[in-house]
């Protein structure tokens, strides 16, 4: 016990110090929430990495996937790394941060509303943002106290409070550099841990080839290969359909997602965002597929504790009982990581709720006149605000708690990821596509959640967002155009030419054939 509150008081004291740190570079709203757009690689692909996986997924997702698809569940893991992170950063990444400093943008909604001339669309984005970030909020408190409570038998209320006002604190005092050097800190805590927890975990089980073998014993239990043995060890599972399903819903979705796609908004220079693609997809190999992978042997852990009194399957309570038999040391570790992972997700969600709400509903629509110093101290009493929003919830959690995150994933995704991609790259987007995609994501998601007709919450984000993805383009070719003025200067920020060094481009030489 000496050991873990020796780690914890070191973690905490580090966040804090570091929130103290960085209020120098929190003196304006740019420095607040963007970090005056001068954060190099490192630190934005830690920042994207640490917001992307937290105790949901460790806990959460981990158990619950790991469960019903065993070892294939590290297809999540993979699809994470290569279209969460890689593919993100090379389709998102540049253009995003050209297109945003274009329009001087600090926030999704305020893209909407710059690139399709309409403060309609950047108030209604701007909503739809702090409605479905609170779930998510929760459901990461909810999957971290439950690692709390079996380490150290400390009460859920406790738990979520503590996070709450520490995670306060270093936002409040250092916005979004305070952030981003955590998130690194964090980050290299996370990538120890889950290797030395996956080798504690196997070797508890005779080694890896032993577990695999003990694994491939289990009949499954899913209705198209029920009763087969060896399915939770194949390629790719018992039920490859809905694991399909997980990987869109938990890869594309991060494209869509207002605090995932902020981190783009903020990177230095072409050399950040060149270096951060490869660290930010080495990072989510080894944390995405590690905590999918270790995930994937919860049936060799079955006990009474992963079952509530009704004898169904608590999903959240799996991976708390595989590492409840760790050494004391590990046990500490595991819950120095998971208070990282959810630390940074929890940092990067009440930023992004808070300057939103103030940049793109107060200033300018409820208050016409906002100083500078206004909108700062407007940003920290809605962070606060916020936090005490989702702290009620986490402490009253709904039923439906475990399923908040695909919730909130597929709402957010579902409307944003088809008008922020395709506005990207398209001149042909209207606004009328983008109303119909906010529409088409919000109400597949939220009707599914009363009228249950699509049985996974899961498969519903996924069809929400592959729904928007066709609904834009066809709502654009059949209503009226945009100003052709105004799409013209929206693209036009991309035809400005720069000069480089000539390691990074070839120069165009004289062809003497040619004279």
């Amino acid at each position: 016990m000496l050991v873990k509150i020796i780690l914890l008081i070191v973690f905490f004291g580090t966040m804090v110090g570091v929130g103290f740190y960085s209020r120098r570079h929190a003196t304006d709203v740019n420095g607040f929430v963007l970090g005056g757009r001068g954060v190099g690689p490192w630190l934005t692909a830690f920042a994207y990495g640490t917001s992307y996986f937290s105790a949901v997924v460790f806990v959460g997702y981990a158990g619950q996937f790991g469960w019903k698809y065993g070892m294939s569940a590290t297809w999540i893991g993979i699809g994470n790394a290569l279209i969460g992170s890689l593919l993100a950063w090379v389709v998102l990444g540049r253009r995003t941060r050209i297109m945003s400093k274009h329009f001087s943008a600090s926030t999704m909604p305020d893209f909407f509303g710059k690139r399709y001339d309409s403060n309609t669309l950047r108030i209604a984005a701007s909503v739809i943002s702090f409605i479905f970030l609170i779930p998510y909020t929760a459901s990461v408190y909810n999957g971290l106290s439950r690692l709390f409570g079996m380490a150290f038998d400390i009460p859920y209320t406790v738990c979520v409070i503590a996070m709450a006002v520490l995670t306060g604190v270093y936002v409040i005092l250092g916005g979004y550099m305070a952030t981003a050097i955590n998130d690194f800190i964090q980050g290299i805590v996370m990538l120890f841990g889950i290797v030395a927890v996956i080798a504690a975990v196997l070797n508890g089980q005779g080694g890896f080839l032993t577990a695999v073998k003990n694994l491939a014993e289990f009949e499954s239990d899913v209705a198209i290969t029920a009763g087969q043995k060896g399915a939770f060890t194949s390629f790719f599972g018992p039920d490859p359909m809905n694991l399909l399903g997980v990987v869109i819903l938990t890869s594309l979705g991060t494209w869509g997602l207002p605090q995932m796609v902020h981190k783009f908004y903020a990177i230095k220079d072409e050399r950040a965002v060149r270096t951060g693609t490869i660290i930010s997809t080495l990072f989510a190999v080894v944390i995405s597929c590690g905590c999918y992978f270790l995930g994937g042997f919860g049936r060799l852990f079955d006990s009474p504790q992963i079952y509530n009194e009704s004898g169904k399957i608590v999903y959240d309570a799996i991976v708390p009982t595989m590492l409840s038999r760790l050494p004391d040391i590990l046990i500490g570790i595991v819950i120095v990581l998971v208070l990282s992972a959810s630390m940074s997700t929890l940092s990067s969600l009440v930023l992004t709720s808070s300057s939103t709400l103030t940049l793109d509903v107060i200033k300018g629509n409820i208050v016409k006149r906002m100083s500078e110093k206004k909108q700062l101290l407007c940003m920290r009493v809605l962070l606060v605000f916020f936090i005490v929003i989702s702290v009620v919830i986490a402490l009253n959690p709904p039923t439906f708690i475990a399923q908040l995150m695909g919730i909130s994933w597929g709402a957010l995704a579902g409307a944003f990821l088809a008008p922020f991609l395709y506005g990207l790259y398209w001149k042909g987007v209207t606004k009328a596509a983008v109303w119909a995609s906010f529409a088409t994501g919000v109400g597949i998601t939220v009707s599914n959640m009363f009228f249950k007709f699509i049985a996974s919450p899961i498969n519903a984000g996924a069809i929400a967002m592959v729904a928007g993805l066709i609904v834009v383009p066809v709502v654009s070719f059949i209503t009226p155009k945009m100003k052709q003025e105004t799409v013209e200067e929206c693209f036009g920020c991309y035809e400005k030419q720069v000069v480089v060094e000539n390691k990074i481009a070839l120069p165009k030489e004289e062809n003497s054939a040619d004279k």
